[in-house]
């Protein structure tokens, strides 16, 4: 098996070759050009995913990936109350905010599944039901806090509003989680490479982040206290 990889080896980069002299002397027919260009774009790309997703550099593409995918996430939802009529206009604070706590959950997800396969190495049958369960039961519920969290900081909330929110609204998320992900991480803990777990996640996930922005920013039906955050923004309004 071994020997058989060398040889393909030998045979691309044979081919790579032919292609790149067959564009600088300009043999090889009218499409020469194009395909030692095809060729160097396809390398160039190859060399990028190769970076990206090494591990000097894979937390932030994880980060990034998160990032994006959380934004992306908050501004369909958000196209989708201003078509229903729920908002009034689309929000860029709103999309920051969201893509901050992207940022926060593409963290906790990056190092968890790297502790998950130290841990519990492999891909039988049993160890891909353990990671599952572990991962309902740990880090739902941890990134789903530290979404709201995340959240609660950026809009200047204390913590007995984060902690009323949570208990508000975390339930439904978590809920979907379980509808969702038992499934959809069978696949990733049995046939997706620790590298490409966030990725296919975001991928995943991204219906999921709109149901994720709806919930959050969703109407609360809370008592209003006097909390401290209240009265600065009430003192605010009436200045």
């Amino acid at each position: 098996m071994n020997l058989l990889r060398r040889k393909l080896r030998i045979l691309l980069s044979r081919g790579r070759y032919s292609i790149f002299r067959q564009a600088a002397t300009g043999t090889g027919g009218g499409g020469g050009v194009g395909a030692g260009v095809r060729s160097g774009t396809l390398q160039k790309m190859r060399e990028w995913h190769s970076s990206a997703f090494s591990n000097k550099f894979l937390l932030f593409t994880n980060v990034g990936i998160s990032l994006t995918l959380s934004s992306v996430g908050d501004i369909l939802e958000q196209q989708l109350e201003l078509y229903n009529n729920e908002i009034e206009a689309y929000s860029s604070t709103r999309t920051r905010h969201m893509a901050t706590s992207g940022v926060a959950v593409g963290i906790i997800c990056h190092y968890w599944y790297q502790m998950l396969d130290k841990y519990l190495p492999g891909r039988s049958m049993r160890v891909v039901a353990k990671k599952i369960v572990l991962d309902q039961l740990i880090c739902s519920p941890l990134y789903i806090s530290a979404f709201f969290v995340t959240l609660g900081i950026l809009e200047r909330k204390d913590a007995h509003e984060v902690w009323e929110e949570i208990k508000e609204k975390a339930w439904k998320l978590y809920a979907a989680e379980w509808t969702v992900w038992p499934v959809a991480q069978f696949v990733n803990f049995y046939w997706i490479p620790t590298h490409y777990r966030i990725f296919y996640d975001n991928v995943i996930s991204l219906g999921y982040d709109v149901f994720t922005s709806k919930v959050k920013h969703s109407p609360s039906h809370l008592p209003i206290t006097a909390t401290s955050s209240t009265m600065k923004k009430l003192t605010t309004q009436q200045a």
